[in-house]
């Protein structure tokens, strides 16, 4: 809660960007609970060792994440080695552990987070009957009762738990409206209602939150708390869904890696917010300029790359190749960019040479690569890098450098070959 002003954007300088200017209103502030080193580690090839687990969680505190959930500690020892790790090292953010509704992983959760200096533990039972039936094989009296004795006893060590209904979203809506009455009554303040496999559409997800809220009374010590999976691409619409119904804490990964096909990603939520901040009308505690270098060292610890097509941290995010884009953006970033790089900490924006470039953006980097050319030897160059485009689809600097090497001395040929002469000095051109 607390002041804060909503979102004007604004022109800078030569329309170089988009920015926040602040106005003057009072504001929700939704926390962004980041769970990669717990269900983002459980996908495969993610796993992280003791070490990594630090260095990462040192990175979110940096990012600005509300909670840390830093692992499953009854899963091994070393996995309640690294949690215990993580909660002392962290002081700053909430640190999370999860456990089970039952006595051997709550008591592995407290004896992990016995070190942090705010501790969250994590207590979950499905609700679904699916999974009441098949899996836990236990009643629907059973499970509330489980659910009652687990939560109190967690808040008798803990002073703040946080209770989930796995599979929440294929709940009998009934069943799940008693499952977070009883954990409320047992002193959860944090419900977390997950959309476990990426089943719910934003509408059918938002109207749950919607229910939930309506049987609990504006009890404003509750926070509702949405975790959403990718099984259908609509991970980060269900969690924004959830916080116009009302939800206050998202659950996410940087990446958004997880499980199956991943969760929602941080990086998508934190931007969306702040982008359609006037929309949403919250905040968030997230440093923005933080995201990309997150991105990076998950990246780097994991050993795999996103895709360059996602959305914020992709290689390709703010890239631009169609000529009537890139003209755009030359003369304006706001035409084609909804947000500055640099404000999520991405070097800076490219412009990809390729078959679909205008003569603008190919005048603008010869120019930036220190070349002054006639209006003719641009002509015989813009000529030469798309023939050069339709064989190699990327046109580098080197080549640049050696088409405008080449128009110089009149030995530019109309049609370039299937690859620049790389002969040619870069030096030379300087």
């Amino acid at each position: 809660m607390g002041n804060t002003r909503i979102i004007n954007w604004t022109k800078l300088e030569r329309g170089v960007s988009l920015e926040l200017e602040l106005l003057g209103a009072s504001m929700d502030t939704v926390h962004l609970f980041d769970t990669t080193l717990r269900d983002g580690e459980q996908s495969p090839g993610f796993s992280m060792n003791r070490e990594e687990k630090l260095r990462l969680a040192r990175k979110l505190e940096s990012l600005g994440v509300d909670v840390i959930e830093a692992g499953f500690p009854v899963a091994s020892a070393g996995e309640l080695a690294s949690v215990r790790a993580v909660a002392a090292e962290i002081r700053n953010t909430r640190v999370a552990a999860l456990a089970r509704a039952r006595r051997e992983d709550v008591e592995a959760a407290l004896t992990a987070l016995e070190p942090a200096a705010k501790p969250r533990l994590h207590v979950f039972l499905a609700t679904s009957d699916l999974h009441l039936a098949a899996k836990l094989r236990i009643s629907r009296r059973e499970a509330l009762d489980a659910i009652s004795r687990w939560v109190r006893y967690g808040r008798e060590h803990c002073p703040e738990v946080e209770f989930s209904a796995e599979d929440a979203s294929r709940s009998d809506i009934r069943f799940l409206l008693d499952a977070m009455e009883t954990a409320a009554e047992a002193g959860a303040t944090i419900l977390n209602i997950p959309d476990t496999v990426g089943f719910s559409t934003p509408e059918e997800y938002g109207a749950i939150f919607h229910r939930v809220r309506n049987h609990l009374g504006r009890n404003e010590s509750i926070i509702l708390s949405a975790h959403c999976h990718n099984d259908l691409g609509l991970a980060v619409a269900n969690s924004l869904a959830a916080v116009r119904a009302g939800a206050r804490q998202v659950e996410c990964t940087i990446n958004g890696i997880g499980e199956r096909a991943g969760n929602a990603s941080l990086e998508e939520i934190a931007v969306a917010l702040a982008v359609r901040q006037s929309f949403f009308g919250v905040r968030t505690n997230i440093r923005l300029e933080q995201i990309y270098s997150a991105s990076r060292m998950l990246s780097e610890i994991t050993g795999v790359s996103v895709p360059p097509n996602k959305a914020v941290v992709g290689s390709n995010a703010f890239a631009h190749e169609a000529g009537i884009h890139q003209d755009g953006i030359l003369k304006n970033p706001l035409t084609y960019e909804i947000i500055r790089p640099e404000a999520v900490g991405v070097p800076a924006r490219r412009l990809v040479l390729g078959k679909h470039s205008g003569r603008n953006a190919l005048r603008t980097r010869i120019e930036e690569l220190g070349c002054a050319l006639t209006a003719d030897e641009l002509a015989q160059c813009y000529r030469a890098a798309m023939a050069l485009a339709d064989a190699a689809k990327e046109v580098t600097d080197r080549d640049l450098l050696t088409f405008a090497h080449q128009a110089r001395r009149g030995r530019l040929e109309a049609n370039a070959p299937a690859h620049a002469d790389a002969t040619a000095s870069a030096g030379s051109l300087q």
